[in-house]
């Protein structure tokens, strides 16, 4: 249930009068719009906080006070502790109904504004936690099933039976009293526990099994009324009455449908007229249960003195059924005379003493044993021999034998009894009238496991010692002339059980009737099941009437089974909630919790599951699975702050320090992927095919590290960075990590990527990039200067290295490309990165039909047939499907083009230089000429000298500024071998006189030398001869690729590292283009220095 805070708003003493009255009035406004903001969209009223995080009640509260001054920005976000504690003290936890009651009288008209008393619930722990609890645990199992299972599985058994549920239910009850007292428990009941500690997920999933469990219960015991009704007060209201012997057990469930639908309806009709009726109700029906109890312990103890007068009639060691017959006798004496009696005439053909009779009949004697011999008779001595195996007897189903209708066995017994222990959540569904909720709920549902476990154990010892056996078999006291055979023990008369148990039954079932809407309505209130919102709506008073159609309608199904013994392990569903107990608690202010207890207590509660019946366990924990898996789906959009977050957190800290240790094995290394994005201008990414060839490549597996860079300060690109956090994961929804660095500049910020991505053993050991592909167009050089410094990197961090080109055209995950190749160029061996990608790609459902074709390079030296078949080998090793085939590339001259390329490669970097230079020389005047003006306003408004003197300064800095620049270019024309002999002269120093005239005419003269001198420059150039051999490599390797491969999906090539030397990174770039010419996918992939596959197993 949402809790809800009242805020008292304090007014300032030195404030006047008038203005406390105007302000009254706009507080109370204020009040009335909080209310209406503090509910959702359908009206239902949404958790509030009184803490820092949800401070929307205090925006517009300004501080005013002098004493707290230095704080007074703060006060917006971070409220003052005097507003925390007044929230604090004034919170309410009402009730579901009492909340939507006083909603509705408020909405009978804007004209009532009448103040209403606040409301405080007040009932302590014997009221409100004790009974319910006892009402719930004692029902219909104790009075029609617990004597039962006691004459069937002996006493020992009956006692393992109730120890192992009782146990189960206690340890349940130690881990809810831990949950209830790690915080303030909210209206709601139990639903609001557990999903408040599992989260939306689990609570989901747990919280309708609950339901559903709870659904169920009421089918129980409305089936358990029934059977009381038709078998032990008016047998005669029977509406199928079965004409052969055979029929009667279909006759009786037919009964218990009819009847059974009638109560379920007359049940829901009272529910929905009003839950105070079902209030009223539960005391007198409670009062029953005690009675009942009271009255068995009175039928133990006058055993001792005066046993009842029970007799059973026995057959050899067979019962028979006291319905026809009234002696227990084969004849009877009467007047001198052996006539033969009315039990003789149900086992022979006819009256008379040489009739012929059934085979059993005459071989054994009738005898008449006591059924309750008492506390002091000893019987219980004889139960030593309970507990071997009985020999199946079949019987003629036409002779009044007492039979069982079902094979018993053990886990079927645990089955049929463990419902009656699984009322412990009574108390805590009513934690909105609980007075102090965190001392009543562990309290009073301990004390009621406690009651009710000793009331079970002592009733199995009681029963072994007072009753025999065979009357503790018989079901429905067929012995005892249809008694119910725990009425038998009661004093003073058997109405006393029978009348109570009745109204305990019909009780229990209105409980389920009346609690199971409400919780199906917190559940769909809750929003995270969208289909079961239609739920969340009821009547004006916070009635649950369509949570009560379907209630009444899920009770059906378990009516029309009609069958006791079988409804019953259906409850075993409402046990998942013990799930909520294995979870990592904050600060439980109950003190004898320990998460060793929770984890028995989930363990035991699963083992009873399947031990009661395998098939509903499957079911129910197949339809967890199912609901647990949609809001996963759907996205569940709340966030409780739940103890499954913490437990994951517990799990991925365990598993990063266990990465740690060691370093990975080959056969466990996985491309693990750094992928570097770029972002435009509104943060969008500028290639999110990047990420879709990401989710390709792994498949679902490994890590995945986004990172981007922004450009600034992270103060002032704060919001840019969550935006650009956002889009990154939300393109070709990847799943992984985003790492957004705001960095000075893309240089910096790509670097910090590379080095401090991941944790611990998480970190990536492959970073992923776009190819440049515009980096001739554009006009600054850093773009692929930061392309070739990160491949420094990666290769200095023994990281792999993976290209895109053309990422454009890289398909989408919804693309499904039909039959064609991936095909590997494995030039030099990086440690097996160009063999893992294409294996890893084909995992993918969008390259799954492509082949993989593996090219190598051999030269002269090289045996072309022997090389294949070693590579054939080798992949077969590594099992992988691929075609090989081995390309030839002879020594061949140097071509002409070649030669020409390369000089124009050269000419071109050279010219960007002189670009490049020209265009700082260009700032530098302009920074001049604008200092030069501002002297000028300066000299004005100044004196003679001191103008003098500020001009001095000003031509001097110019000259200082004149002449780095002319030595930058000297430097650079220094190095080509055209000018060796003007290097070492350079220009002579310019001698200024001072005059702006002059000082023009200087620089004019000397850009103009040097302008000629570098056009002299590159029409003499000569290229170099280890730049002209990378051109033809890459030049015949290209030629080669495209013939083979210009069809394939997918081209996967050796990158060749960077130079050593920066001074040839133009150069670089240059070879990388024209090596990847023609191809409209490819990846270059360079390894990270270590080996990342292996032939051994």
């Amino acid at each position: 249930m949402p809790t809800n805070f009242t805020v008292v708003p304090v007014k300032d003493n030195t404030r006047k009068a008038d203005e406390s009255n105007e302000e009254e009035d706009v507080d109370d406004n204020n009040v009335l719009k909080e209310e209406d903001e503090g509910t959702t969209g359908d009206g239902v009223p949404k958790e509030n906080s009184p803490f820092i995080n949800n401070t929307d009640n205090d925006k517009g509260n300004s501080y005013d006070g002098t004493n707290m001054a230095l704080f007074e920005e703060e006060m917006d976000s971070n409220p003052m502790v005097s507003s925390l504690l007044n929230k604090l003290a004034n919170y309410t936890n009402l009730t579901q109904g009492a909340q939507e009651h006083e909603e509705a009288d408020d909405d009978e008209g804007p004209k009532k504004k009448t103040i209403k008393p606040f409301f405080f619930p007040q009932m302590g722990t014997f009221m409100g936690v004790y009974l319910p609890c006892l009402q719930n645990i004692l029902g219909v199992i104790l009075f029609l099933r617990l004597t039962w299972i006691v004459g069937t599985a002996g006493i020992l058994e009956s006692l393992a039976i109730v120890g192992l549920c009782c146990s189960c239910t206690m340890l349940t009850a130690i881990s809810m009293s831990a949950i209830a007292t790690n915080g303030v428990v909210p209206a709601g009941g139990s639903y609001y526990m557990i999903s408040r500690s599992l989260g939306p997920e689990f609570g989901g999933a747990v919280g309708l099994c609950f339901y559903l469990g709870t659904t169920f219960a009421g089918s129980m015991y409305i089936l358990g009324t029934i059977e009381i009704l038709l078998t032990y007060i008016v047998p005669k209201a029977a509406i199928f009455v079965a004409e052969r012997k055979e029929d009667e057990v279909d006759a009786l469930l037919n009964n218990m449908r009819v009847y059974g639908t009638c109560c379920l309806a007359l049940m829901a009709v009272v529910v929905f007229v009003g839950v105070k009726y079902v209030n009223k109700l539960a005391l007198v029906f409670l009062a029953c249960v005690i009675l009942s109890i009271l009255a068995i312990y009175a039928g133990v103890i006058k055993t001792i003195f005066e046993p009842p007068d029970f007799p059973v009639c026995m057959l050899g060691n067979r019962t028979l059924q006291n319905h026809n017959f009234d002696k227990c006798l084969k004849t009877d004496i009467i007047d001198n005379l052996t006539v033969t009696t009315q039990l003789w005439k149900l086992f022979c053909d006819g009256t008379g003493l040489n009739a012929t009779c059934n085979k059993y009949f005459d071989d054994n004697n009738v005898t008449m044993v006591q059924g309750i011999p008492g506390l002091t008779s000893g019987v219980i001595s004889g139960w030593n021999t309970m507990f071997s195996l009985q020999t199946l007897v079949q019987c003629d189903i036409y002779l009044p034998y007492v039979v069982n209708d079902i094979t018993t066995f053990f886990t079927l017994l645990v089955g049929i009894y463990f419902p009656s222990v699984t009322g412990i959540m009574a108390g805590s569904n009513r934690s909105g009238d609980l007075r102090d909720a965190q001392k009543s709920i562990p309290i009073g549902t301990i004390l009621a496991i406690a009651t009710t476990s000793f009331i079970y154990v002592t009733c199995v010892v009681l029963f072994g010692a007072c009753i025999e056996g065979v009357l503790l078999r018989d079901k429905f006291g067929d012995s005892v002339k249809g008694n119910l055979v725990i009425g038998t023990l009661s004093w003073p008369s058997p109405w006393v059980i029978v009348i109570g148990s009745f109204f305990s039954c019909c009780g229990a079932g209105l409980q389920s009737l009346t609690g199971a809407p409400r919780l199906l309505q917190a559940i769909a209130r809750d929003g995270i099941v969208p289909f079961l919102q239609v739920f969340g709506h009821g009547k004006a008073n916070g009635e649950p009437t369509w949570a009560l159609l379907l209630t009444a309608g899920i009770c059906e199904i378990g009516i029309l089974i009609a069958s006791l013994d079988a409804v019953a392990p259906i409850l075993s569903m409402s046990v998942s909630y013990v799930l909520a107990c294995c979870l990592p608690l904050h600060r439980p202010r109950f003190k004898y919790y320990h998460w060793a207890l929770s984890f028995l207590g989930m363990s035991l509660c699963l083992a009873l599951m399947f031990i009661s019946s395998w098939y509903y366990a499957i079911i129910a924990m197949a339809i967890a699975g199912c609901i647990y898996k949609y809001i996963e789906y759907r996205g569940a959009e709340k966030e409780w702050g739940d103890g499954i977050r913490g437990l994951s957190l517990n799990a991925a800290r365990y598993a990063l320090i266990r990465l740690e240790e060691a370093p990975p094995h080959t056969k466990n290394w996985r491309p693990q992927l750094l992928v570097l994005l770029n972002l435009d201008s509104d943060q969008g990414v500028k290639h999110p095919r990047l990420l879709s060839f990401t989710t390709q490549l792994k498949a679902g597996k490994g890590l995945t590290i986004v990172g981007n860079v922004i450009e600034g300060t992270y103060l002032t690109k704060e919001a840019e960075a969550k935006k650009a956090e956002q889009s990154s994961m939300s393109a070709e929804r990847t799943k992984g990590f985003c790492h957004v660095v705001v960095s000075s500049n893309l240089r910096d910020g790509f670097s910090h990527l590379i080095q401090s991505a991941g944790l611990g053993g998480m970190k990536h050991n492959s970073v992923l990039m776009a190819w440049p592909g515009t980096w001739k167009q554009s006009n600054d050089p850093q773009s692929w200067r930061n392309f070739i410094e990160t491949i420094r990197e990666t290769t200095a961090a023994h990281q792999a290295l993976l290209v895109a080109k053309n990422v454009d055209s890289f398909p989408t995950n919804q693309d499904r490309l039909g039959e064609g190749t991936i095909d590997v160029w494995w030039v030099v061996h990086d440690g097996g990165m160009l063999m893992l990608l294409p294996f890893l790609l084909r995992q993918h459902k969008v390259w799954r039909k492509c082949k993989m074709r593996i090219f190598t390079v051999a030269q002269m030296d090289d045996n072309s047939i022997q090389m294949k078949k070693d590579l054939q080998m080798f992949l077969y090793h590594l099992r992988l499907d691929a075609e090989v085939e081995v390309v030839e590339m002879h020594d061949n001259d140097i071509s002409a083009f070649t030669y020409e390329k390369t000089l124009m490669m050269e000419q071109r970097s050279q010219m960007l230089k002189q670009m490049q230079l020209s265009r700082t020389e260009r700032e530098r005047e302009i920074q001049s000429i604008t200092d030069e003006s501002r002297s000028s306003i300066r000299r004005k408004n100044q004196g003679g000298a001191e103008n003098a003197n500020l001009s001095r300064q000003s031509s001097t800095a110019e000259d200082t500024q004149e002449d780095e620049a002319q030595l930058i270019h000297d430097r650079n024309t220094a190095s080509h071998a055209t000018i060796n002999d003007k290097a070492d002269t350079g220009p002579e120093r310019v001698h200024m006189t001072w005059t702006k005239d002059k000082l023009f005419t200087e620089r004019n003269r000397n850009r103009e030398c040097n302008t000629n001198v570098a056009v002299r420059d590159l029409f003499n150039m000569k290229p170099n001869q280890s730049n002209v051999r990378r051109m033809h490599t890459a030049i015949k390797l290209n030629e080669v690729v495209v013939n083979k491969s210009q069809g394939a999906h997918l081209v996967l090539l050796n990158m060749p590292g960077p130079p050593r030397n920066r001074g040839g990174d133009e150069n670089y770039m240059e070879f990388l283009e024209v090596l990847l010419e023609g191809l409209n996918r490819a990846l270059l992939v360079r390894g990270g220095g270590r080996e990342v596959i292996t032939i051994y197993s």
